[in-house]
C-alpha cells in the first residue's frame, strides 16, 4: 500500500498520538507533518516577522539575542525563545560563529567549500542557490533562485509555502533544463541542499558540489546581495497581498533584473548582456584565511573565528 494511503489512516484529533499513529502505518512524521495545512500566524507575529525579516535584511549577522533587543527598541517586549521560534519559521540564523548557524541534517553529507582561491573567468562557471523568507500580508512564503556567479544572471526562481527539498530540486533542474550545466554549484549547509535528492540531481550530471563553511555570509555572498535588491528594490515597496501577486511581481523584477537593471560591479551592464557575451563579469574568491587560519588551529572558541570573519569580510 502507497504511503499517501497509509498517511490517509492517521487522525490529528485521533485517541492514539499523532507520533504513534506515523510509527504504526510506517510513515514518517514529518511526511505527515508537510503535507498539512499550515496554522495561520498570528497578527502579532507577523507583525514581528515583517520586523525581524527588515532587521535581518540590513544586519544578517543578527542572532536571535541581538534580535531581542531591537524589537525591544521598537517596542515589542518578546523573550528569546518566541524570536528564536519565529526565526526558525523564516528559516534565518545569524551569521556569527556559533553551533547552530546552519540548519543541517545529521546523516546528511556535507561537501568542502571549493571556490577559495580561484577566479571566475567564464559564464556556468560556478551557479549557487540559496533560500529566502518573503512576507505577504498575512503570512509569508519561501523563494528559492539559481545564480550564475560570472554575470549575475538569475537563471531560474520558484516560490513555496515550505522549505521542503523539492522545490529546491525543482529549481535546480529549471536551471539544467534552460542552460548549459555549470561546472560548480554552491549552497549553504541547509538540509535541503544536503539531501541526497538534491546532491543525486547534481552528482547526476557530473557537476561539482561546493557548500559554504557554517556562518561565513561571504562564501555565497552574491546570492545574499540578490536577496537584499529584491526586498529593498521591489517585495518591501510593493507590500504583496497575496502568492499570486508575488508571483507576478517577482516575474517583472526578475526580467527587469537580469535585463534592464545596470549593475555596478558589472560596468553598468545587465546581467544578460554579461552571460551572452561572455564579457565584463567574473568574481575573485581570495583566500584569506592564510596565516590566521594555522594561528588559530590551536585556539578554538569564538574570539579566533570572527577574527577570521573579520579578515574576510575586510
Amino acid at each position: 500500500m502507497s504511503a499517501d494511503a497509509r498517511m490517509g489512516w492517521i487522525e490529528r484529533q485521533g485517541a492514539l498520538a499523532v507520533t504513534r499513529q506515523c510509527e504504526l502505518a510506517s510513515v514518517a512524521r514529518a511526511s505527515w507533518y508537510g503535507r498539512q495545512e499550515r496554522r495561520e500566524e498570528s497578527a502579532e507575529d507577523q507583525l514581528l516577522c515583517r520586523l525581524i525579516d527588515e532587521e535581518y535584511t540590513r544586519r544578517p549577522f543578527y542572532g536571535s539575542r541581538r534580535m531581542v533587543v531591537y524589537l525591544s527598541r521598537q517596542g515589542h517586549i518578546v523573550n528569546r525563545k518566541r524570536v528564536q521560534r519565529l526565526m526558525r519559521l523564516m528559516g534565518l540564523a545569524g551569521l556569527a560563529p556559533g553551533p547552530t548557524t546552519s540548519a543541517r541534517h545529521p546523516e546528511h553529507k556535507v561537501y568542502p567549500y571549493l571556490l577559495r582561491g580561484i577566479k571566475v573567468t567564464r559564464p556556468n562557471q560556478v551557479w549557487s542557490t540559496d533560500i529566502t523568507y518573503i512576507r505577504l500580508a498575512r503570512g509569508f512564503v519561501y523563494l528559492v533562485a539559481v545564480i550564475d556567479w560570472y554575470s549575475r544572471r538569475v537563471l531560474a526562481w520558484r516560490i513555496s509555502n515550505s522549505m521542503d527539498t523539492s522545490f529546491c530540486t525543482d529549481c535546480l533542474e529549471d536551471a539544467l533544463g534552460l542552460y548549459d550545466k555549470p561546472e560548480i554549484v554552491n549552497t549553504d549547509q541547509g538540509s535541503q541542499f544536503t539531501s541526497t535528492t538534491f546532491t543525486g540531481v547534481l552528482k547526476r550530471d557530473g557537476i561539482a558540489i561546493s557548500m559554504d563553511g557554517r556562518g561565513r555570509a561571504l562564501d555565497n555572498i552574491f546570492v545574499e546581495r540578490l536577496w537584499r535588491s529584491v526586498k529593498h528594490e521591489d517585495v518591501y515597496l510593493k507590500g504583496y497581498a497575496t502568492v499570486a501577486e508575488l508571483t507576478r511581481g517577482l516575474a517583472e523584477y526578475f526580467a527587469f533584473y537580469n535585463d534592464e537593471r545596470p549593475h555596478q560591479s558589472l560596468g553598468n551592464r545587465t546581467p544578460n548582456a554579461v552571460y551572452a557575451d561572455g564579457d565584463g563579469g567574473g568574481a575573485t574568491i581570495p583566500d584569506r584565511f592564510g596565516d590566521a587560519r594555522d594561528a588559530c588551529l590551536a585556539h578554538t572558541g569564538q574570539r579566533c573565528s570572527a577574527a577570521i570573519e573579520a579578515m574576510d569580510a575586510a
